[in-house]
């Protein structure tokens, strides 16, 4: 579905004229678990895309939504907060209370929502739903509003519904530039962007189809263990604050205090920081195989030490070795399914994603999707 689709079928549904946006998906082509170690990330927003349209609905303080992708509506009023609601209304009065909250006049909107940001392929369709609405909602009420704030409104709404996130999501949707990533800081918040130019590659995006439990356990047993390394750090060195104020070099000397175990989690979230710099200056310096290398090795860690992949993923990055147009891979997101990101040749990208899907059906016997994308400016108003 594309902007000009979405908006003649929801146009008559909000009656008046509306304020239309669009908020993109996004990519982290490498950097996972880095973000609540206070490191780096380096997401992009990319092409796959939700859009809005958002009018007012006169004075009664009630807010009716249509969401496209569900062929569903609702109806509340602004401020109630329903915990056993449906995911999607239960986020929106998240989001307008928090919007509340923070000070801003109380909304009473018509909106229509949908797109064709794949769900649970790890491509943040929440964030781009919580961004888009709010940047909306400013738009519509005539508020200057930072995109700093957007951000934290966003996150509150999703900590109030459960999902305790970072900000990175968030960040990419709203930040995003075309045909660029950003480095974060996730300690500092401050970022660069560096060009990511493609001519003669592409960004594939392969999904598992798979979604295991264990995702929710694991995220809070990893982040157990790496705060349990930083207090015993801090113990030993007050100037240390996060694991960023101590080298790999520095970790090695304490190896034989710590729980070998632990000691491995925090190994790969050093190393994975050490990554996102190189990855950075291999894109700046438009040197390709570097970064493909950088992607393998990303997988690697987070598979064998980090311990968050899963049979699924492991089995799509061992193909895309198999395959000498691909420069590299790796899991994408916090792990236990969901997408592989793969660089590859672009003139062998589809014989070659066909080639993976088709042995990953025959091993598994699972359907896995496959998504072309580009990268491209982040949370924006529309004609």
């Amino acid at each position: 579905m594309n902007q000009n689709q979405f908006q003649s079928l929801a146009g008559p549904k909000l009656i008046h004229e509306a304020i239309w946006i669009q908020a993109p998906g996004r990519i982290n082509l490498i950097g996972e678990h880095t973000d609540y170690n206070h490191g780096f990330v380096f997401p992009a927003s990319i092409d796959k895309k939700m859009y809005f349209g958002i009018t007012h609905n006169g004075e009664s303080g009630e807010n009716w939504i249509w969401a496209y992708n569900l062929d569903k509506e609702a109806t509340f009023k602004s401020g109630d907060y329903n915990p056993e609601g449906s995911g999607w209304e239960k986020y929106l009065q998240a989001l307008i209370q928090i919007w509340i909250e923070k000070g801003y006049p109380s909304p009473s909107v018509r909106l229509a929502f949908g797109g064709d940001i794949p769900l649970g392929a790890g491509l943040s369709s929440s964030a781009a739903m919580g961004t888009g609405f709010i940047y909306g909602l400013s738009k519509l009420m005539g508020i200057e509003i930072d995109r700093w704030d957007i951000v934290k409104i966003a996150q509150a709404a999703e900590h109030k519904i459960g999902a305790n996130v970072g900000i990175m999501d968030q960040f990419a949707v709203l930040f995003g530039k075309e045909s660029h990533a950003m480095k974060l800081d996730c300690r500092d918040h401050t970022f660069d962007y560096f060009p990511v130019n493609l001519p003669n590659h592409q960004l594939v995006l392969i999904n598992t189809k798979v979604s295991h439990s264990l995702a929710e356990s694991a995220y809070n047993d990893r982040r157990a263990a790496t705060e349990r390394v930083l207090a015993f750090l801090k113990d030993q060195n007050p100037k240390i604050e996060t694991l960023r104020d101590i080298s790999l070099d520095g970790l090695q000397a304490y190896r034989d205090q710590i729980n070998p175990l632990d000691f491995m989690r925090v190994e790969n979230v050093l190393e994975e920081n050490s990554r996102v710099q190189q990855a950075a200056e291999a894109l700046a310096s438009n040197d390709l195989k570097s970064f493909g290398s950088l992607l393998y090795q990303s997988h690697e860690g987070l598979s064998k030490k980090y311990e968050v992949s899963c049979e699924e993923l492991d089995i799509l990055v061992d193909l895309a070795k198999k395959e000498e147009a691909v420069l590299g891979s790796r899991m994408m997101g916090g792990g236990f399914g969901g997408c592989t990101i793969n660089l590859i040749e672009k003139n062998a990208a589809e014989e070659v994603a066909k080639r993976i899907m088709d042995s990953y059906k025959d091993i598994t016997h699972l359907e896995p999707e496959v998504y072309f994308v580009s990268i491209e400016d982040g949370v924006k108003e529309i004609s």
